[in-house]
This record gives structure tokens, C-alpha cells and sequence, in this order.
């Protein structure tokens, strides 16, 4: 090896150093998933509990029905990744890969989508497969590769076949390797040793300043028996002395992002999520939240690059803005509810400006009013049961919304688009959590589901309307005193949504106090309007529920645009289990939302989180809500 004393040999070593870094930043581009104040794209931390180790995903190819140019796209959490789009085949090869942070409670279910990209702005999905990917490794040898058949998201029909493979290094090992990965990044010739000059390349890419003024002393610890290179297993033990001691690596060699001094864990974790492995593979690209987005044409790109669109959790804007990106509970990925693009900038006018709402007041309620009877009544006829099959077709062309399978009756059963819409699902599609024990909260419906322990929080992260309180949503006749200061859950129903909603706790129905009002939308565009006040001003009903766990529990069934009837199917003084079917909502979007008395209720904490980003959660029927904290005061007594 050379001493690099001379200044060819040094520019040779930072051109070769500058060349291997760029490679590798590239590759990191957009790996991060979560964003700070300053709207910086941050790695979020990881406990040494829930570290679970690294995949390698890797997309060999596919086999298609017919020929088109193919692109496929990895979704994970909240993370989505893209391979390139290959040249017009039946049998596009990408081998493309991409690594996977695992964690003990996160996700384990990638979704990979396959599309047609022979459009300008939006691409078409044309099948996609669910893998575990846990159990895919534990199933077949490291690395295999294995076929999974793609589905046609509106039919369940197999169009394809797609081949994988994935490789898991758990923690012992990615720690064992972490010393060879930062080795080899200035290993210029590979011999898996490094020279001083090589050393003290190394050294300065860490951006610890102190060190690069000590790498002679460094170098001189490390070479352990001092014949004048050191080793992968020396720079290892040198690595893990000074991180105790004294840690040298300030910034990552690989993307220069700034590291957490104390956090060794997520230090090494960071690093290897930037490294290479030199597989020659290309790595996918990243950056996206859904695959939806990853899939766009040059056209949507286009107008991202003249900064007319956001696309981020929640509710978006500009091109954007037909949105909403939502996180599912089951499966820890983010999900998009699509809304018809000239219905949203129909409400953005009505509901977040000032001269929308002063139309309102100006005999707009009314006519709203109007239109939901008048389309209520026009979705009982029979003719409106030809608008079903559309209906179906649009939600199940994108994360299959509608699952038929769970339905009671066939679809020819639905004499109306009425019938369709308050449809009953099979018994045990919606398993009630923890079904023996009242003192655990579940979901009162399908829906997208913000959590708040407080009042104030819920204001302060979502319900942006001026004039809302518990006295204004529970009306009058309630006596709010128990619930001022209470937790608020608010549940969502979109129009493809299961429309029935149940019972979240066990108890008695003490009474239903009947609110009339107007037909605002219950969609977030309204509700985060500060000129709007949709929960207080809608049309509603409130069941009170007396039970032995939570006190007093408030379910509040709010009317919306298209939905003038709330129907009730238990009577005031009957005792209900959680999970219990208590009525439904007839055609379009709703919303319930439960009051908890103040310090009745623990909230299960993803739910809490998930809402304090202002991101609303897809939750089903009986999934857990949460504990009574009477639950807590009783094991702290014991």
C-alpha cells in the first residue's frame, strides 16, 4: 500500500473518496421518514428493545400478461420506495433493492405494487402482493428468491407473477458488520485493510475535529500489532473503545448528516440504512409516502418542481389537495382516501374562506338541506342501484377500500344504493378486542379516528373551529359538567366505509337527546376551518351511556352533507355490550365521536401519537381504543 505522501496520490484518494460518497448519498436520497420543525427529513430513533435488525428487499422482475413499459413500488410503514421503469416487456428485470429498518412493534407487511407507466400524469396499477416479511425469510433460505402471484386490486384476479428476495441481518450481526461497511468506504484497493493515509481519510469523513488532529495517535491505537495497517477486526475494537470513551464519529461518512453522540444505537443504524452493500444492484428511490405518489407521471412531477403541490400526511394542497393520507393501524402503512377533485375545491371555497360561510348564513344551510333530502331520496330508489357497481369500482381500483368478502349478502341482494350502503358484514368480520373484560374501550366503526386525552389538545391539534365545546356538541339538555375537561375521540366514516357503528363500551343507554341543525361536510377540510364549526352547528344525536368502568360515556352521531338520517337501533334504558350494533348513517360521509369523562380513560398510545401529528388513523370495529385508568388505580393497589 502507498504512504500517499505524495499530491497525486492524495487527490487520487479524495477524488476516489468524493466519487464513492457521492454514489452512496444518492442511494440515501430521501431514505428518512419522518421531518422536523424546519421541514428536514429526519431519521426517527430506535430503542435497543424494539431494534429488530436490517432487511434487504430486493424486486427481481416480474412476468405480466402483455407487454408495457413496468414500474414497481415497495410500500413499508410509512415509507414507499420505486425501482426504475424498465423497457417495454412481458418480463421486466429491475433488481432493484432497498433496505428495511425492522422493530419489534412496527411494521412487518410490505405491499408491492406493480403499474402500467404509458401515461402522462398518472400511472395505472395493474396487481399487487402482500408479503410479512418476517415470515418470508423465516420460511425460505436467506436470500431465496421467491414468486408471489400479483392481484388485480378491483377483481382479486391473479395478473402476474413478481420475484423476490429478502434477507435479514438481525442486530448482533449488523453490529458485527457496521467495522467492514465503514472500513470499505476508503479501502481503495479492497484489501480489507486500511493504510494511514487511508486512516486519516476515514477520519476526516467523520467530521470529529478533535480525532482528525489526533489520527496519528489514533491510528497508532488501532494498529494493534503494529504492522503499519489496520485491520477490519482493529478498526471494530478502536470503534467500539472510543464510542465509549470518547466517540470520533460526528457525522455520517456516507450522507454528512449530523449524528447523536449519545445514541450509539441509532448511530450505527443510520449508517448502515446509508450503506451500499455493492451487490450491483440499483437501490430504489425513496422519499415517497405511498405508492400512489411514487407512481406519478412527469406531469404530477412537474408541478411539485414549480412548488404548486405539498404531499404529506393529513390533508394536502395544491395538486395534491384530492388527498388524504392516513395511516392503518393493521398494517402500520400509510394509505390514501381519494375524494373527487372538483368536490374538493367546491368545499376549500365554501369552507376556508369567510365569503364561503357568509354564503351559508345567507341561505346556503338551506339548500344544503334540500340537497341531502333530495339525494337521500334518490339513492332509495331502485334505479340508483346501477350507481353500485361504479361506486365498487372506484374505491377497489386503489387499496381495495370495499372488501366484499366480509359483506353478508351477495351484491345482487341490494335493491338500492341505499340498501348497499348500510350493508351488514358477516358475523365475526369485526372481532370485538378483549370481548370479556368492560374495562377495555374498543372502535365504534370503521373510520379514520383522531384520539385526544384532553379537550384542549383536540383543539389544538385538529378541530380548528372557534367557537367548539362540550357544551355546544353536547347541546343543552346534557349536562356537560362531568365531560368539560374529558377525552375526545372522533370517528370518520368516508363513503366507502362500513356505515353501521357499534357500541364502544358496556353499559346502560340512560337516554338520546335529538339536536337539530345544519348539514355541514364532516371532512377534514371543514373541520380544520377556523370559519367553521361542524360538530357544534350539525344536525346530531347524543346517546348517553351510564356505565360501571368509564362513569359516563357521551356517543355523539353527527349528521353531514348527503347524510340527514341518523337512524338509532337500541332504546333508551337498555343495557348494550361493547361491540353491539347501535345504528347507522345513511348515504355519504359522517362522523361519531365519543366523550369520556375526565380521567376515565387511558387511550392506547399509537392512537394518542398518530393524532398529535395531526394524522389520522384507519381503525376498524372493535379494535382496542382503551383501558379504564380504574383498571391502573386497581393493579397499583395489588
Amino acid at each position: 500500500m502507498g504512504n500517499g505522501n505524495s499530491r497525486e496520490a492524495k487527490e487520487s484518494r479524495r477524488s476516489k473518496l468524493r466519487q464513492k460518497l457521492q454514489k452512496f448519498r444518492i442511494h440515501r436520497r430521501h431514505l428518512r421518514c419522518s421531518r422536523n420543525s424546519a421541514g428536514m427529513v429526519i431519521q426517527r430513533a430506535v430503542s435497543a428493545e424494539d431494534f429488530s435488525g436490517i432487511a434487504l428487499l430486493t424486486l427481481i422482475g416480474a412476468d405480466m400478461k402483455f407487454k408495457d413499459k413496468w414500474l414497481a413500488c415497495v410500500s413499508f410503514g410509512e415509507q414507499t420506495f420505486r425501482t426504475e421503469i424498465s423497457d417495454t416487456t412481458e418480463k421486466p428485470i429491475w433488481n432493484s433493492e432497498k433496505k428495511l429498518l425492522l422493530e419489534k412493534n412496527g411494521p412487518s407487511l410490505a405491499r408491492v405494487s406493480v403499474f402500467e407507466t404509458n401515461r402522462l400524469s398518472r400511472n395505472k396499477i395493474i396487481g399487487y402482493c402482500e408479503l410479512d416479511i418476517f415470515d418470508f425469510v423465516v420460511q425460505e433460505p436467506e436470500s431465496a428468491c421467491k414468486s408471489f402471484d400479483l392481484l388485480d386490486p378491483t377483481s382479486s384476479n391473479v395478473v402476474g407473477t413478481i420475484f423476490l428476495s429478502c434477507a435479514i441481518e438481525d442486530p448482533v450481526e449488523t453490529e458485527k458488520r457496521f467495522a467492514k461497511r465503514i472500513l470499505s468506504i476508503v479501502d481503495y484497493n479492497e484489501d480489507g485493510q486500511l493504510s494511514f493515509s487511508e486512516f486519516s481519510d476515514l477520519i476526516k469523513a467523520f467530521g470529529n475535529l478533535v480525532a482528525a488532529n489526533m489520527k496519528e495517535e489514533l491510528f497508532k491505537a488501532a494498529d494493534l500489532n503494529g504492522d503499519g495497517v489496520v485491520t477490519i477486526d482493529e478498526l471494530a475494537a478502536l470503534l467500539a473503545l472510543q464510542q465509549e470513551q470518547e466517540p470520533i464519529i460526528n457525522n455520517c461518512p456516507v450522507c454528512g448528516e449530523a449524528l447523536q453522540l449519545s445514541d450509539k444505537l441509532n448511530a450505527m443504524i443510520h449508517m448502515t440504512l446509508c450503506f451500499d452493500e455493492g451487490t450491483g444492484n440499483q437501490v430504489m428511490t425513496g422519499g415517497f409516502l405511498t405508492d400512489r405518489q411514487a407512481s406519478y407521471g412527469w406531469m404530477f412531477k412537474l408541478s411539485e418542481w414549480t412548488h404548486l403541490s405539498t404531499y404529506d400526511v393529513g390533508l394536502n394542497t395544491g395538486s395534491s389537495a384530492s388527498y388524504i393520507v392516513v395511516i392503518d393501524r393493521k398494517s402500520k402503512r400509510l394509505v390514501e382516501e381519494l375524494i373527487d377533485s372538483k368536490i374538493v375545491l367546491s368545499m376549500r371555497a365554501i369552507y376556508q374562506s369567510k365569503i364561503g360561510l357568509r354564503l351559508m348564513d345567507q341561505g346556503a344551510k338551506e339548500i344544503l338541506q334540500r340537497l341531502s333530502e333530495k339525494q337521500g331520496k334518490k339513492m332509495s330508489s331502485v334505479e340508483s342501484a346501477q350507481k353500485i357497481p361504479r361506486f365498487l369500482e372506484f374505491f377497489k381500483a386503489w387499496k381495495d377500500q370495499i372488501n366484499m368478502a366480509e359483506v353478508k349478502y351477495p351484491l345482487q341482494h341490494f335493491k338500492t344504493f341505499n340498501e348497499f350502503f348500510i350493508r351488514e358484514l358477516k358475523p365475526g368480520a369485526r372481532p370485538i378486542a378483549c370481548m370479556n373484560r368492560d374495562d377495555v374501550a374498543v372502535c365504534a366503526a370503521d373510520c379514520r379516528l383522531m384520539a385526544f386525552q384532553s379537550v384542549e389538545d383536540s383543539t389544538r391539534f385538529w378541530i380548528k373551529g372557534k367557537k367548539f365545546s362540550i357544551r355546544g356538541l353536547l347541546g343543552k339538555s346534557v349536562n356537560p359538567n362531568a365531560f368539560l375537561d374529558g377525552s375526545l375521540v372522533i370517528f370518520r366514516l368516508a363513503p366507502q366505509d362500513y356505515h353501521r357503528f357499534h357500541v364502544p363500551v358496556s353499559g346502560v343507554i340512560e337516554k338520546f337527546v335529538y339536536l337539530s341543525g345544519s348539514l355541514y361536510t364532516v371532512n377534514p377540510i371543514a373541520v380544520n376551518s377556523k370559519y367553521c364549526n361542524v360538530f357544534t352547528e350539525n344536525k346530531r344525536t347524543v346517546a348517553i351511556i351510564s356505565t360501571a368502568e368509564f362513569g359516563k360515556v357521551a356517543f355523539v352521531a353527527i349528521g353531514a352533507t348527503m347524510v340527514g338520517s341518523i337512524n338509532f337501533v337500541r332504546k333508551e334504558g337498555e343495557h348494550v355490550k361493547k361491540g353491539d350494533e347501535l345504528g347507522y348513517f345513511s348515504f355519504g360521509g359522517s362522523t361519531v365521536i365519543c366523550v369520556f369523562e375526565k380521567d376515565s380513560i387511558r387511550i392506547d398510545e399509537d392512537l394518542l401519537v398518530n393524532s398529535g401529528r395531526s394524522l389520522e388513523t384507519l381503525v376498524s370495529v372493535g379494535m382496542q381504543l382503551g383501558v379504564s385508568t380504574r383498571t391502573f388505580a386497581r393493579s397499583t393497589l395489588t
